[in-house]
């Protein structure tokens, strides 16, 4: 016999609540063990009754969404908490993630993807819809063009990494320039620029630079 997922929901709305009873009742593998209008309400029932999954709203009174999601996440850490909400905006999807939240789906869902989102965190695993999906790569993208921005030795030419590479393995600017075929004026072209990039001033630095990157190794 298949085990039933037992839900709370909790929304301040009643039509709302009984909207989303009636989509979930479709399903016999799911539960409606419990109602509440808002946090304080949830934590209350959470507290007296089994619960496997939490489907919630965000703007409640008394207590919202994002801190009974918080409380109910670190006083059952075993309860999976979904956020169901009409917001989509990307400050609120990280806010939802920090507070413990494993789910995040907009109330413009259709009913087999709430079923799914539930069936999912219920196993273990953690529910985003494709808009809060779209945002959490769009942050990752930023956050690691901002870190190439912010390393210096990515904005070297690749003829500069060659350069500092020889510096460090100690060839002079004469061989460096009979190794790749240019002139040891712009050798010396490529050093001054790379070393400005780098902000290194001096040959032992270039060495302990390229050290730390792995450029060479010892």
């Amino acid at each position: 016999m298949r085990k039933t997922i037992k839900v709370l929901l909790v929304d301040d709305h009643t039509i709302v609540r009984e909207g989303i009873c009636a989509l979930l009742e479709l399903s016999p593998e799911i539960e409606i063990v419990g109602e509440a209008g808002d946090g304080n309400e949830a934590l209350e029932i959470a507290r007296k009754q089994k619960i496997d999954v939490v489907l919630m709203d965000l703007s409640m009174p008394v207590m919202g969404g994002l801190e009974a999601t918080r409380n109910i996440c670190k006083e059952f850490p075993e309860i999976k908490v979904i956020i169901l909400t009409q917001y989509n905006d990307k400050e609120r999807v990280f806010s939802i993630l920090e507070a413990g939240a494993r789910g995040f789906l907009n109330k413009s869902a259709a009913s087999s993807e709430l079923v799914s989102a539930i069936r999912s965190v219920y196993r273990g695993d953690s529910y985003l819809s494709p808009s809060a999906t779209k945002h959490l790569i769009e942050n990752y993208q930023l956050e690691a063009n901002s870190k190439k921005r912010r390393d210096p030795y990515e904005q070297l030419t690749e003829r500069e990494k060659e350069v500092l590479r020889l510096l460090a393995e100690g060839h002079t600017a004469k061989e460096i320039a009979n190794l790749l075929v240019i002139s040891p004026k712009t050798v010396d072209s490529h050093k001054t620029r790379l070393m400005s990039k780098l902000e290194i001033r001096n040959r032992v630095d270039l060495i302990k630079y390229a050290l730390q990157k792995k450029i060479i190794t010892m």
